[in-house]
């Protein structure tokens, strides 16, 4: 039985290491390029999982170079390709330069992902996963008709807003758990998320247009939890930051497969917090994402 369903984005992500962001008009000196398995969707599928978890992928690939290696990327992870369907567009790519302190500036080309379609999500109907992930790397139409069909079919809902785009209510209320950042809630609410107090004043608008549960990722200040009356903080973990490419995958990844286990929703967070803080510690999108047995001993 597939526990989670990933449906989403995979790219091929061609990566700089750079002094800093240029500025426009500026050439400036990076290191060698590297070509890195990723897109949002493949992070956390790769990023569940490595947790333990049995994942499925729902996308689509180009019939160039990439699309092979992004394949064999997941296989190796163990996750479900059956699903994945060749596309006559080019694969996705992300173009990203991490600087010197190991924050990261991204452009995307959206190739095949942007042909998902709620067809696909139609032919995976008798998958019926405990728990589906959404992302908006692919059609917002696609992503609002996988809700629909999770919520028919009775499983979890974990939906991603990123990047960040303005939504319908219709599909913040078909989902268990809302998890933006702070640039994301800013932009679903309206609200500038400048603090604790603001984030909380955001997701508190999310949850009037129907959300049962918004998490926060607040980076170094660890994130939020807002269910109903309930509001908690939960700390971050201190490392030695070197790139946050797929830190907020990690944290999905590690929250889904938390709740698979059944921890209470704070607790799955702490959990999660540890997968996004061991994937800044590393460099690249895939390659960082720790496994179950990595998270186990950072937290212990």
């Amino acid at each position: 039985m597939t526990d989670i369903l990933v449906i989403g984005s995979l790219n091929a992500d061609l990566v700089v290491r750079a002094p800093h962001f240029p500025q426009p008009g500026e050439t400036i000196s990076g290191g060698d390029l590297r070509i890195i398995p990723g897109g949002k969707g493949a992070n956390q599928a790769v990023a569940a999982a490595r947790q333990g978890a049995s994942v499925a992928m729902l996308g689509r690939v180009g019939q160039d170079s990439f699309g092979p290696f992004l394949l064999e990327s997941l296989k190796s992870d163990l996750v479900d390709i059956s699903h994945v369907h060749l596309d006559g567009s080019a694969t996705g790519t992300a173009i990203i330069v991490v600087d010197a302190n190991g924050q990261n500036s991204i452009v995307l080309s959206a190739g095949a992902n942007g042909k998902v379609s709620p067809a696909d999500v139609d032919n995976v109907s008798a998958l019926r996963p405990s728990l589906i992930l959404l992302q908006l790397e692919i059609p917002i139409p696609t992503v609002l008709h996988a809700a629909r069909c999770a919520r028919q079919n009775g499983s979890l809902v974990i939906l991603n807003p990123a990047p960040a785009q303005s939504l319908p209510d219709e599909l913040i209320s078909l989902a268990d758990f809302i998890i933006p950042n702070e640039t994301e809630l800013s932009l679903l609410s309206g609200v500038e998320v400048r603090d604790i107090s603001s984030a909380e004043k955001a997701a508190r608008v999310l949850l009037d247009r129907g959300a049962r549960n918004v998490i926060v990722t607040l980076g170094s200040k660890g994130a939020l939890v807002i269910s109903g009356k309930q509001v908690t903080q939960v700390a971050a973990y201190k490392v030695d930051v070197v790139d946050t490419t797929a830190a907020g995958d990690a944290f999905i990844g590690g929250f889904a497969s938390a709740m698979l286990r059944r921890l209470e929703i704070v607790d799955a967070v702490k959990y999660a917090t540890a997968c996004g803080a061991l994937a800044a510690t590393k460099f690249g999108a895939q390659p960082s994402l720790p496994t179950k047995q990595e998270t186990e001993k950072f937290i212990s």
